[in-house]
């Protein structure tokens, strides 16, 4: 079940921020796409131009 769990997390297409990345990868802000910043799974994301956002991975970081 718990594995069933991590897999789930994992594949989550967006994250706010305050939140931990749940993969590691090319992340970009929703309001700049082309903006993309590398983020190790498990760090926190921070504010992008010190506004909250919501980060999607980019298509350049899937695996």
């Amino acid at each position: 079940m718990k594995r069933i769990a991590l897999l789930r997390e994992r594949s989550t297409p967006s994250a706010s921020t305050g939140t931990h990345c749940p993969a590691s990868g090319m992340w970009a802000p929703v309001d700049a796409p082309d903006e993309a910043h590398a983020f190790f799974e498990g760090q926190v994301f921070p504010a992008f131009r010190g506004i909250p956002t919501v980060w999607r991975r980019s298509a350049a970081g899937q695996d």
